[in-house]
């Protein structure tokens, strides 16, 4: 809690000349910042009859919320399913890497592994606010062990599990303590897997479809029983059949619960997703489309073998496969880049390119009231932008946690 008398002895700062995205449209006004969060002016001019202490003008730029990564497995040569002594200072420095890529705020995520590693990595990623230090840790994604073997794609063979007899003992048996996770991918084929749907929703934990050959029934089963999110659609699952669209079918399904809203990630890379299916899924259900990057150790290392988990990963170009085959193994496309491919490949508006990495992932999280809008009394996370959509400064809680060379000087 921040404490209301400090933050109304707070300086006032006045971000000037810019577009604002809020309310889906972009609106040439002033943003206003005090102790870490969004003003309304009104307010105080009226009640309090102050001005700002300090005006910044953005020469035009875009301010837009925050970007939220909900699928980041490393990047800059760590990798989080990797059970080292000092998890957290691989964290930190991912943390603090995106930052120049507008991300606010990320779930780091593990991919399949055994339950020592789960054991030993989960109890040093505690959720974290966001700072000079680095983007905030929103908590844990954890991505299988509990998935397909036909639709594993990077993930290990020998370290999958299904569920047993007493299906949510088996997930704490595996994955330990669950105080710092907040999404699980699993497959809804999987036998008692609605026990453990409906016992992560119920800690409030995010479950994702993902990884699967579930059909349509199968996946609305699962929609029912509390999942609200689908991993990076049309990757490691069924392809659509019109006879049974399967999980991506859930997009148009007419079976979800009154007032129940799905929401899915896309990896927009241009390497995972092809064009058409992009424009396919947005027109489809736009207002859940969820940017991830799903982004591997090698981001920002360049060409040649890196791990990811259990496996080795080569990479080739704008490409990341196993090692020794064709099976793609997450993405080295930082967030912009993905929210630019986006933008290009759809033809959306500039507005919805935006709060696919911002507004939608905080909604799937529930942290809509504070992260991922610009409204008032909102965190002030926000990154500013050229109108071609590359990154000039990122900001958290009103402070300038990042700036582009050329905006130095």
């Amino acid at each position: 809690m921040r404490d209301a008398q400090g933050e109304g002895r707070a300086p006032v700062l006045q971000f000037t000349n810019c577009r604002i995205l809020r309310g889906r449209a972009l609106l040439r006004e002033d943003l206003w910042v005090r102790g870490g969060r969004i003003l309304d002016p009104e307010k105080l001019f009226f009640e309090e009859r102050r001005m700002a202490d300090e005006q910044r003008d953005c020469g035009g730029c875009i301010l837009a919320p925050g970007f939220i990564d909900v699928q980041i497995n490393g990047g800059f040569g760590v990798d989080f399913s990797q059970a080292t002594e000092d998890v957290g200072s691989g964290v930190a420095l991912v943390a603090q890497r995106i930052l120049s890529h507008g991300v606010t705020s990320f779930c780091p995520t593990l991919v399949t592994s055994p339950p020592e590693v789960y054991h030993k990595v989960l109890p040093q990623i505690p959720v974290k606010s966001g700072g000079p230090h680095g983007a905030g840790v929103l908590g844990v994604h954890l991505e299988g062990p509990f998935i397909s073997r036909e639709k594993r794609g990077a993930h290990p063979e020998a370290h999958l599990r299904s569920f047993e007899a007493n299906a949510f003992h088996d997930v704490l048996a595996t994955y330990g303590p669950l105080d710092n996770v907040r999404i699980v991918t699993l497959a809804p084929e999987l036998g008692r897997s609605h026990e453990v749907i409906q016992a992560l929703t119920a800690r409030g934990i995010c479950v994702s479809l993902g990884h699967s050959v579930a059909d349509l029934q199968a996946a609305e089963e699962a929609v029912q029983n509390g999942a609200t999110f689908i991993t990076h659609l049309f990757n490691a699952m069924l392809p659509f059949h019109h006879r049974d669209p399967g999980i991506v079918g859930l997009l148009t399904s007419d079976r979800l619960p009154p007032g129940r809203h799905i929401f899915y990630g896309m990896i927009a890379d241009g390497t995972h997703t092809n064009p058409a299916a992009l424009r396919i899924a947005h027109r489809a259900h736009p207002q859940g489309l969820v940017l991830v990057t799903d982004a591997v150790p090698a981001l920002g290392l360049g060409n040649g073998r890196h791990t990811l988990g259990q496996q080795e990963v080569e990479v080739d170009g704008l490409t990341a496969y196993v090692a020794g085959t064709k099976t793609l193994s997450g993405s080295i496309a930082p967030m912009d880049v993905c929210v630019r491919h986006f933008l290009q490949a759809t033809g959306c508006s500039v507005e919805l390119a935006l709060e696919a990495a911002s507004l939608h992932p905080a909604q799937l999280l529930g942290l809509e009231k504070h992260k991922g809008t610009l409204d008032f009394g909102a965190d002030a996370d926000f990154v500013v932008l050229d109108d071609s959509l590359h990154v000039r400064a990122t900001y958290i809680s009103g402070e300038l946690v990042w700036q582009a060379e050329e905006a130095r000087q």
